[in-house]
């Protein structure tokens, strides 16, 4: 296609707006977003974007269902209820699972690339590892309602031997310009730069399980940059498909994290620890680390950036963006 359309779903969210930029980057402007602006730092993620329209996600959601033609080239369906302590299921099941269903379904009928989002909370408390093999995917056990929606698509998914075409991504632990909306969702790099700020101090949660130490918990933390490096890879890739970890590779304590967000900010080091509150005390992730090795033999090669680097050119960017306010 010489002026190839895309449809990005999410598209005034952390991933979704920073893809929508990217693509910018590509020159590409023919760019439907989808998303629900709910939120006024949504609408601010979409104000430096060029894209040939936006829809409501109700109302695109209607026109997929009834089955409306767009001569799209790929579809990033990155929309979804990302809040681990959603206790609705059936508003998890037709937001998360079965949209994503309708618009899979839409999308391969039509031949269009389907890329979407699914989520290392898949792969719960991680005791049956973090290997993204479809094979594997009834050994999984998610601990939250969000995690449990992102696993049941991605069975279904396997079930019906869609793998073969489509693309999911199960991004760990990602961070980076264009959170604000997400509330209580926020990384902890934007909710940290918040409380040292006001403070000067930092609250982490501290250990509950002897094996590790207060703050020695551990994450893959993945910069949205390379969140959307690798959502593109396979943009231009249309001979990978399959089911992907999106992560780095490297774990990091919340301690390394920590030293990163104070050294960013020129602020002296001052961590305390609080207790995990109880609600999720036992849904508490104490290690994440995505298993990259098929990530790699599809060919995706490029250098994620260093913590200590994205996270300096986050806090940077939330600094200036602070002053400007």
């Amino acid at each position: 296609m010489h002026n190839p359309m895309f449809i990005v779903t999410g598209g005034a969210g952390l991933i979704g707006s920073n893809l929508v930029a990217a693509l910018n980057a590509r020159g590409y402007e023919n760019i439907l977003v989808v998303d629900n602006l709910n939120h006024p730092a949504k609408k601010e993620n979409l104000n430096q974007l060029q894209f040939l329209q936006y829809l409501d996600k109700q109302d695109f959601r209607k026109i997929i269902q009834g089955g409306k033609d767009f001569p799209a080239q790929t579809v990033f369906h990155l929309g979804a209820c990302s809040a681990t302590t959603e206790t609705d299921k059936a508003y998890l099941d037709s937001n998360n699972l079965t949209y994503t269903q309708e618009l899979c379904e839409w999308a391969l009928e039509r031949k269009i690339r389907f890329i979407y989002a699914s989520s290392a909370a898949t792969y719960g408390d991680g005791e049956n590892g973090y290997a993204d093999d479809e094979n594997a995917l009834n050994t999984l056990k998610p601990l939250n309602l969000y995690g449990q929606s992102k696993h049941d698509f991605d069975c279904w998914a396997h079930k019906k031997n869609l793998f073969r075409d489509i693309v999911g991504l199960k991004y760990f632990n990602v961070y980076g310009p264009g959170e604000d909306h997400k509330g209580n969702m926020r990384s902890v790099v934007n909710k940290a730069w918040h409380q040292i700020r006001e403070t000067g101090k930092l609250e982490l949660f501290r250990s509950h399980r002897p094996e590790f130490a207060d703050g020695c918990q551990q994450r893959d933390f993945l910069y949205v940059a390379d969140a959307v490096a690798i959502t593109l890879f396979f943009h231009d890739h249309p001979d990978q498909s399959g089911l992907f970890n999106a992560g780095t590779g490297t774990p990091h304590t919340w301690l390394e994290l920590a030293n990163a967000i104070f050294a960013a900010m020129n602020t002296p080091l001052d961590i305390s620890f609080i207790d995990i509150p109880d609600e999720i005390r036992q849904k508490y992730q104490y290690y994440t680390l995505a298993d990259i090795h098929k990530l790699q033999k599809a060919g995706f090669k490029e250098p994620f950036t260093p913590l200590e680097t994205a996270v300096s050119k986050y806090i940077t960017m939330l600094d200036k963006e602070a002053k400007t306010i």
